[in-house]
């Protein structure tokens, strides 16, 4: 029976980027037992994917060497008895584990200084593969051979007790069906659409949808401001939950309104319908893998520019897309 060992991205996002790679490996490997070595905070989302077996936390900041815990890691792992280590991360550091592990077979992009580190090294070609979901997703194939099309779709399952244990510990119980704003975005502000236009499009839609805001702890004062201006129909469930709780808040939204964060990617995976907000960012990159999710961009000369804030000091790319516009994007979907 193979054992591989995923070493998984850091971020929300591009961790939900990574499932089509694991179905993929599911069906080339039968009877596969599949692991993913992750950061602690994307624990709960691998645990909705059922392709996993067993999630191992990354204990190892964002830049962090530590060679020696390093090496105590990957030792500890090589009574597990893995085959092949697929590193989606293009570090030195994130190598060394399955290698200290002993692992056979390394399989990643050439990278960092990691020849011999990876021994199953492969050549990027990006105009072949622009998606970042396409570049996890062939490293389960044969060096050399072609990616099969159409991907294995995403999808996260959740239980339905969990959900209403989310709804129950946090008070909720929506009167209407609801409409969820992931107003956060990690990577910066540029990626963020204004508190103004997201408290207005709230107050258009009060009369169909109960308006929840989800993100982090770091989302709460942007969360309070919305609410401020939204009204007594916005609940702000910032800073409150957790991924998991985040994961079952989604899955009970009847549409999602998302910045380009990794939220978005969750609601994508979640199938469910979803208005996606790009700025600075670009959806030819790594967009919302669903067929219910629109893509919401002005495509302004200046974007993306891929800044955590906008070089130029105006922000046209997010101020200048209206809430009319997104309400125009949402009325098309109910005639769908």
């Amino acid at each position: 029976m193979p054992k591989i060992l995923i070493i998984a991205p850091s971020w929300v996002g591009d961790t939900v980027m990574a499932q089509p790679l694991f179905k993929r490996l599911h069906e080339r490997h039968a009877n596969l037992t599949l692991d993913v070595l992750a950061p602690a905070w994307t624990l709960p989302l691998l645990q909705h994917m059922p392709e996993v077996q067993d999630v191992i936390a990354n204990p190892f900041n964002h830049g962090e060497l530590k060679l020696g815990a390093r090496y105590r890691l990957g030792k500890s792992l090589r009574k597990r008895g893995y085959d092949q280590a697929i590193i989606l991360p293009n570090s030195l550091k994130s190598a060394l584990i399955p290698f200290f592990a002993g692992i056979p077979l390394r399989t990643g992009f050439v990278g960092e200084m990691r020849l011999g580190i990876v021994n199953d090294a492969r050549h990027l070609d990006e105009k072949a593969l622009p998606l970042m979901v396409e570049r996890f997703a062939v490293l389960a194939e044969e060096k050399f051979a072609p990616l099969p099309r159409p991907l294995p779709a995403t999808s996260l399952l959740v239980n339905a007790t969990e959900q209403k244990q989310t709804l129950a510990k946090l008070a909720l119980s929506p009167q209407k069906p609801v409409m969820a704003f992931c107003i956060g975005a990690e990577f910066g502000p540029a990626k963020r659409w204004p508190v103004s236009h997201f408290a207005e499009l709230g107050k258009m839609l009060s009369d169909h949808y109960e308006v929840w805001l989800i993100g982090s702890h770091k989302d709460q004062a942007i969360g309070d401001e919305i609410q401020q201006l939204c009204g007594s129909n916005c609940k702000n469930l910032c800073g409150k939950t957790g991924l998991s709780d985040a994961i079952s808040l989604l899955a009970s939204a009847s549409l999602v309104i998302s910045n380009d964060s990794g939220l978005m990617h969750v609601a994508a995976a979640l199938n469910k319908p979803m208005m996606a907000l790009y700025g600075s960012s670009s959806p030819g990159f790594t967009p919302p893998l669903s067929d219910k999710a629109h893509v919401i961009s002005l495509n302004l000369s200046c974007s993306p520019c891929f800044k955590r804030e906008c070089p130029l000091g105006h922000f046209n790319c997010m101020n200048q897309l209206t809430p009319k516009n997104v309400l125009k994007e949402i009325d098309k979907v109910k005639l769908e």
